[in-house]
């Protein structure tokens, strides 16, 4: 089976939709399938080409396995609508001629959360005639507005035309949560054809480590403390302004350390609010390669996952909450009440909060400080829950809905 798969994010990035494609593309390449993938030049989330590439037209290369074909794009910093619609629309123009030269496929597959990578995936799917699956990870344009990205008017009604429209003409919708699933079909989209392949660990990847990496301890001074980590983007939809708000209340608790690894449309303005409340219990870390981001995780008594409190996010699982089970981290989860907080309550591995606020915030990371009865029984449970989202299952899952619709397109 030769899969063709469309994204914008490949590693070296190491955002969400880049290491779901790649540890999946791996698994099916293992199986015997020939895999390849259309993406950019690395430059997420800065818009900064990575060390080691060059923005040119095309570039082949061999990873793993599996073929990965990179584009030029106009490469703008993961913030601005309209700069970054550029940046999608480039590569939704660039992919698609590169698409028509490739080896007839099987099926052909487009992430979003945007959808212009969409409509490049349904143009292939028409010309190769094969059949053209959506893989949803995000509602978006809902999400836009969601960050104030923009406000709702004419162009929003436009996309979500075009939205819906792409729904339709897929053959299928790999859906990356059952909240999600629910929507598209109470706004009309077949529920046959919508499947359901939650986000996952890559367990030979992420497993516990009994001490914290002692380089890093050292390198960073920050021996004997209860390090409170958020790992991933500081985007618009992650209103980590909170961690501000929680650490100024935690000042008479030196022994407290948010630990803040990653970049994005954000950082600059938090680095900027933490200096100017002079909080030296921040520690800003650059964004790191996925090769040594499990160490940063074994720093970590606790997992920070938090997004804005808005209704659409109450439908997402961030892919962060399943890297902490595969560790054995205790998970502090601030979004609105829906799949993921449900994770986190009914397999008991931390708590679940109302997301922006940060005097609650503060109080739960004091009382996972102060019970360590309670923090280690968090610390077994999420391990425990970890092999129910391993990624080698949501592999075979989503190969399976493949193999499925490629066969019915016959």
């Amino acid at each position: 089976m030769h899969i063709l798969f469309l994204t914008d994010n490949f590693p070296p990035e190491v955002n969400a939709p880049a290491s779901r494609t790649y540890e999946h593309a791996i698994r099916w390449v293992a199986k015997g399938c020939e895999v390849t993938v259309i993406t950019c030049f690395p430059n997420f989330p800065d818009g900064k080409i990575f060390s080691g590439y060059k923005n040119k037209w095309r570039k082949s290369e061999l990873i793993d396995g599996i073929n990965v074909i990179r584009v030029k794009t106009y490469m703008s910093a993961n913030e601005g609508f309209f700069l970054r619609t550029l940046d999608y629309i480039t590569f939704m123009i660039n992919s698609f001629i590169i698409g028509l030269f490739q080896k007839k496929p099987d099926v052909i597959i487009a992430t979003s959360p945007q959808f212009f990578t969409a409509i490049s995936g349904w143009l292939l799917a028409i010309f190769h005639h094969r059949p053209f699956i959506f893989e949803l990870r995000d509602i978006w344009p809902a999400s836009i507005i969601a960050v104030g990205a923009m406000k709702k008017g004419l162009l929003i009604k436009l996309l979500e035309r075009l939205e819906l429209f792409l729904y339709k003409k897929a053959d299928a919708i790999i859906s990356l949560t059952n909240a999600f699933k629910k929507e598209l079909i109470e706004r009309g989209i077949r529920e046959d054809k919508i499947f359901v392949v939650l986000n996952g660990v890559d367990l030979n990847l992420y497993k516990p480590i009994s001490v914290k990496d002692p380089i890093l301890i050292k390198k960073y001074s920050i021996q004997n403390k209860f390090i409170v980590g958020y790992i991933g983007t500081h985007g618009m939809a992650h209103a980590l302004e909170v961690v501000i708000d929680a650490a100024k209340r935690l000042r008479e608790h030196p022994e407290v350390l948010f630990m803040m690894v990653g970049s994005g449309a954000a950082k600059k303005k938090l680095i900027m609010a933490a200096k100017q409340e002079q909080l030296t219990n921040i520690l800003f870390i650059d964004n790191q390669p996925k090769s040594v981001i499990k160490s940063y995780f074994s720093l970590c008594d606790v997992s920070l996952i938090h997004l804005k409190n808005k209704n659409v996010f109450s439908k997402v699982i961030p892919s962060k909450l399943f890297e902490a089970m595969g560790m054995g981290i205790p998970i502090l989860i601030a979004l609105p009440e829906g799949e993921a907080t449900k994770i986190v309550d009914d397999y008991k591995c931390g708590i679940s909060m109302a997301p922006e606020d940060g005097d609650q915030l503060a109080k739960n990371v004091l009382l996972l400080k102060s019970n360590n009865v309670l923090l280690q029984n968090f610390k077994i449970f999420s391990l425990k829950a970890a092999p129910n989202f391993s990624r080698e299952n949501k592999a075979n899952e989503m190969l399976d809905v493949l193999k499925k619709v490629s066969k019915a397109k016959l």
